[in-house]
């Protein structure tokens, strides 16, 4: 099998913006024997086409290297930082505070495999049996914070944590967060509140008809169908809760690089 079909190879202007952030040693290293960036390149691909991690083309790096090396940096932060870093220079770029003020609040749910279907909860609203991501994103719709619980988990219940990671993730620089109605409740708002945040509840029109467009909260709606184009995000295929979290931010990082590194290319024009 080839990667051409699913070809995301990482530019040489992004991966002048990435090695920094991937090299956890030395590149020239004696013990390391396949290129970062081919390996970076590889998890790009995987992410692109949804393939399990065996199924790499054979003019990548073997699936074992990339998975180690994937789990290194997700345990060193890599990529955390990276959307972080390529976040405040977007933002400022368009004349923004490096940090954000506000964000969105949202769930999305991912059907279980085999392979996660053993901490799957049962969504009742989507009625669909799986995962939960919970997403904190800026105005622009850029990931902040993610955290990974059961279907069955409520969203108005992880706004503690959510909050948390996102002032830890901002320097404490966010004072509002909006949400939908599934965080309503005095539990959430003095949640949010132990944080330095205001929670709003974006509500429905009482007269509802056909597709609304909420104000404020579209914006985590559209950050949800970036992710959707990514088919290994299509389901919860990871049997780790961990990694699942680990690939919304590699492939958030992949949306923001092209952008990211042309902001910063001499003579390029924002």
């Amino acid at each position: 099998m080839s990667r051409n079909s699913y070809s995301s190879d990482v530019s040489d202007e992004e991966w002048d913006f990435v090695a920094p952030y991937l090299a956890l040693i030395d590149e020239q290293a004696p013990q390391r024997g396949y290129s970062l960036r081919e390996v970076f390149n590889a998890l790009r691909w995987l992410a692109r086409a949804g393939a399990a991690w065996r199924m790499l083309p054979n003019d990548l790096p073997p699936w074992p290297v990339v998975y180690q090396q994937f789990r290194r940096w997700l345990e060193a932060g890599c990529f955390e930082a990276m959307v972080s870093d390529m976040r405040s220079i977007i933002r400022t770029a368009q004349g923004r505070q490096g940090q954000p003020s506000a964000v969105t609040l949202d769930g999305r749910t991912l059907q279980s495999s085999c392979e996660s279907g053993a901490r799957a909860g049962y969504d009742g609203y989507k009625r669909r049996n799986g995962s939960k991501v919970h997403a904190a994103v800026d105005t622009l719709g850029h990931l902040i914070a993610l955290t990974v619980t059961p279907a069955s988990e409520q969203e108005r219940a992880q706004v503690d944590t959510l909050c948390e990671q996102v002032q830890k993730a901002t320097g404490h620089s966010v004072k509002l967060a909006w949400a939908d109605q599934g965080y309503t409740g005095q539990q959430a708002k003095s949640d949010a509140a132990q944080n330095g945040v205001e929670l709003q509840v974006v509500k429905l029109p009482e007269a509802k008809k056909g597709f609304v467009l909420l104000p404020k909260r579209w914006v985590v709606e559209r950050s949800f169908a970036w992710l959707a184009r990514f088919r290994r995000l299509s389901r919860d295929f990871e049997r780790m809760p961990e990694v699942l979290a680990g690939l919304h931010f590699v492939v958030f990082a992949m949306l923001m690089l092209p952008k990211a590194a042309l902001l910063l290319t001499p003579g390029a024009s924002s």
